[in-house]
């Protein structure tokens, strides 16, 4: 774990309209070019949040950049891990980080500016009447502008799937624009998840639904990633619809997945 504060308590970060103290996570593997613009971009939306960005050693230097961000910004952390051990297992690292350093809610976006911070103050302001909200593409007033017909199609695929398996009621289960009361997220903490991978957006939701949380969707505009290259596939297309399915079976026993 790095950082210029890492191991600091973080200072109470409470502001007019603010749910309480505030730190927003960013998984990266090779997100250098994108957090030099990301990151800024969140301190100016919302200066009084922290940011810890949970980087998998990645080779293009993203590391160095946090580095270099914290050294100069307390409110900025790094939590280095060795290797790519995936989306899933990088969340619950900033679930970890969030929960042992008595943060109140854990906001989490894509590293790679498809999720703009100018839509993080709505999300904050739901939270007054939810434990997790989901800044949702497919709710009135979401949009996916860039998407081409195929994308769109997988895309609704996995969300109705995930609705009809684990019995959620949110459109938008695959997106990991979300904000997350470390109450209940704390809970997931040492859980064992089925999914490393971007399965996780489902699988965190069905496991969040069990704990009796409630859901409330923001609408958000879904922008392509200002740089590099998407890191879905088809593999993982695939390790998603097997998890949801296993869960969906679970839903079936007396005990489910713990």
């Amino acid at each position: 774990m790095e950082g210029s504060s890492a191991e600091q308590a973080p200072r109470g970060h409470e502001q007019t309209g603010s749910p309480g103290r505030v730190v927003v996570s960013l998984c990266a593997y090779n997100e250098h070019d994108n957090l030099v613009e990301l990151i800024p971009e969140i301190r100016r939306v919302v200066p009084a949040a922290d940011i810890v960005v949970i980087d998998d050693n990645s080779p293009d230097g993203t590391g160095e950049l946090v580095r270099e961000f914290a050294a100069r910004d307390p409110q900025i952390h790094l939590v280095s891990r060795a290797g790519k051990l995936g989306l899933g297992t990088a969340t619950i690292e900033a679930f970890r980080f969030a929960r042992d350093r008595g943060y109140d809610w854990l906001l989490n976006l894509d590293a790679d500016c498809s999720h703009p911070p100018r839509f993080i103050p709505a999300i904050l302001a739901a939270t007054e009447n939810a434990d997790v909200v989901i800044g949702s593409r497919y709710v009135p007033g979401g949009k996916i502008p860039d998407w081409p017909f195929r994308r769109r199609l997988m895309s609704w695929g996995i969300n109705a799937l995930a609705r009809t398996c684990l019995g959620l009621k949110t459109q938008d289960n695959s997106g990991a624009f979300r904000c997350y009361q470390m109450t209940l997220a704390s809970q997931l903490v040492d859980a064992r998840f089925l999914a490393k991978g971007y399965a996780f957006q489902e699988e965190v939701l069905y496991r969040l639904k069990r704990l009796g949380a409630r859901f409330v969707e923001v609408p958000i505009t879904f922008e392509e990633r200002r740089f590099g290259r998407t890191k879905i596939n088809l593999k993982e297309m695939f390790a998603a619809l097997a998890v949801m399915f296993r869960l969906g079976l679970s839903r079936l026993v007396p005990r489910g997945p713990r």
